[in-house]
C-alpha cells in the first residue's frame, strides 16, 4: 500500500484534484511497489531493461481535495513475459471511499528500444511477476 497526501498545487480552482495528477500517483505507487518487491526501476535500468507506459485507463469514482490521504493499492493484473498490466485502486484514507480504479500497460525494451522477453533477460523478474499474477 502506498499513501499520497494531496498537495494544494494538485487541485484546481474548485479545490478538487486535477484529473492528470492521478496518473502521476499511479507512477509513484508503481515505483514504490517495484522497489518493495526488489525490482526497482534503478535496478532494472542498470540491467538495460526499460519498461515504458504504453497505455493508461482511469475510472474516476469520487473527487479528492487538498490534504486528503490517498491509499493506493497496486496489483499485477496480467503479465505475458513481454507485456505487463498493473491495476490500481485509490481510496480516501479517512472513509475508505473509492476515488479511482485504473490500469497502466507496459512493455519491456532494451536500451536500444527493442522489445525483449523478460524470461531471457531477467529470469528473477520474470519469476516474481508470474508469481504476483497468480495471487
Amino acid at each position: 500500500m502506498y499513501t499520497h497526501k494531496v498537495k494544494y498545487y494538485e487541485t484546481d480552482k474548485m479545490g478538487i484534484t486535477h484529473h492528470s495528477n492521478y496518473i502521476r500517483w499511479m507512477e509513484e505507487a508503481r515505483v514504490d511497489y517495484l522497489e518493495k518487491i526488489g525490482q526497482g526501476y534503478d535496478k532494472l535500468e542498470a540491467q538495460g531493461i526499460i519498461s515504458p507506459v504504453i497505455g493508461i485507463e482511469c475510472e474516476y469514482k469520487e473527487t479528492t481535495t487538498f490534504n486528503d490521504d490517498i491509499e493506493i493499492d497496486v496489483k499485477v493484473k496480467e503479465y505475458t513475459g513481454v507485456r505487463l498490466i498493473i491495476e490500481y485502486e485509490m481510496r480516501k484514507a479517512k472513509n475508505n471511499a473509492l476515488a479511482l480504479k485504473g490500469i497502466s500497460k507496459h512493455c519491456f525494451i532494451n536500451s536500444e528500444g527493442r522489445p525483449i522477453r523478460v524470461s531471457k533477460e531477467n529470469p528473477e523478474l520474470d519469476k516474481v511477476l508470474k508469481e504476483l499474477v497468480e495471487k
